[in-house]
């Protein structure tokens, strides 16, 4: 009998069985502690919903735009470093069935598949993320790439400009190249369905690196380039000159402060996401979801409001767009789908999700996922503030 799947949890699982320890957890895990992690899961269960009746439930619309983009619903899929190594050519059938679930993917700068990859095998546009790096005439490369492949939004990612540490990694010998130790070799063959589907591909290199890098021609070059190129000196005024050189739609990852959304209002971006890059930097801070609400009321009619982190369900969803958010992007869900089970995972995973929204929405008293507002929660819109422990009260 086949295992039956009705959540994200059961994907979690399942990939947890299939994807070898180090990839897995490299996907899953945060910085340090892993307290920010679990933060940005655990604050969304203090968000009490209203339950109404006796209404018209019929009709109902989960479509909306993200940056004027048409969207089935208001949800993308994150950026994630080595997608392809949850799954063979994992980029590419993420991306597949994004497109046909009628939601935007989003291309890592650190993806296992090129640009080049997923612009072959899919046949509609897809967003890019980008790092900003040392090397500016690689930059500018990238974009002139994406350009070429027809993205049609980047996202600008401005909380890595020096990496956190994070002990799992550490401990399972994941480097460029990975370090195959003889438990990693004996994890590796135990997992039959990823690694001869890793054996059947050429995609098993950072494909968007290798080749393109000045002096990184080879995996073993790897590792010392990407040590060296994520650039800490990282400044608005280089966010401004890429949003010049890039000219289209631009998204800025990584807010998690009212200063510093207050000055991604006054770049020109398009939009913003409130993230704390899914616990993976800074271990400690508050959670996405706990900070969302007075971003969005102090920016969001100057610059569009998205929001990264902990997204395991169709109700945190309509949680996060009750309180101000006009789009979320899901990661480790969509991974957890990839690693279980490939494109039908993911597809799995954004089924789940859209009919846990859907339903939600309907049982809160609406048809349109355009009309919701914090009148769907209990207590209503928390009050505008600026201080981060009030962002805590508003969810409390």
């Amino acid at each position: 009998m086949s295992q039956v799947i009705t959540c994200i949890e059961d994907l979690r699982v399942l990939a947890k069985q299939r994807v070898p320890r180090m990839f897995y957890d490299y996907a899953d895990s945060g910085g340090w502690t892993e307290s920010t992690y679990r933060a940005n899961e655990e604050d969304f269960q203090r968000i009490k919903l209203r339950q109404r009746v006796a209404v018209d439930m019929t009709n109902r619309t989960l479509e909306t735009t993200m940056v004027g983009i048409p969207v089935a619903m208001p949800l993308a899929l994150a950026p994630v470093g080595m997608t392809g190594m949850q799954h063979a050519d994992g980029e590419i059938l993420a991306a597949r069935a994004a497109n046909k679930a009628g939601v935007p993917f989003t291309l890592s700068t650190m993806s296992i598949c090129s640009i080049e990859d997923v612009a072959e095998n899919t046949d509609k546009p897809f967003w890019f993320q980008l790092y900003v790096m040392r090397d500016k005439d690689f930059v500018s490369r990238l974009l002139k790439r994406a350009k070429a492949a027809g993205v049609s939004a980047l996202v600008l990612t401005l909380d890595l400009q020096i990496l956190a540490q994070r002990h799992k990694d550490l401990k399972n010998g994941l480097t460029a190249p990975p370090r195959l130790t003889l438990p990693n070799l004996i994890d590796i063959g135990m997992k039959p369905r990823w690694w001869t589907g890793m054996l059947g591909t050429k995609r098993r290199t950072f494909r968007n690196i290798v080749g393109h890098a000045k002096g990184v021609s080879d995996m073993s070059a790897l590792g010392a380039w990407t040590a060296e190129q994520f650039d800490p000196r990282l400044s608005w005024d280089e966010v401004k000159r890429i949003r010049g050189e890039w000219g289209g739609k631009l998204i800025l990852k990584g807010i998690l402060d009212l200063e510093d959304a207050e000055m991604a209002a006054q770049t020109g971006a398009d939009a913003l996401i409130v993230s704390n890059h899914g616990g993976r930097q800074l271990d400690g801070a508050i959670s996405s979801i706990a900070a969302l609400p007075a971003i969005a009321q102090a920016v969001g009619n100057r610059i569009e409001v998205h929001m990264d982190g902990g997204i395991r369900s169709g109700q945190d969803v309509i949680k996060a767009i009750a309180l101000g958010a006009k789009g979320v992007y899901i990661g480790r869900a969509f991974t957890y789908g990839l690693g279980a089970m490939g494109e039908e995972g993911v597809a799995k995973a954004l089924e789940i999700i859209r009919k846990e929204l859907d339903l939600t929405m309907a049982l809160c008293g609406h048809r349109d996922i355009k009309n919701i507002s914090a009148d769907i929660l209990v207590g209503g819109a928390p009050a505008p503030t600026s201080a981060p422990a009030s962002h805590l009260r508003a969810i409390g």
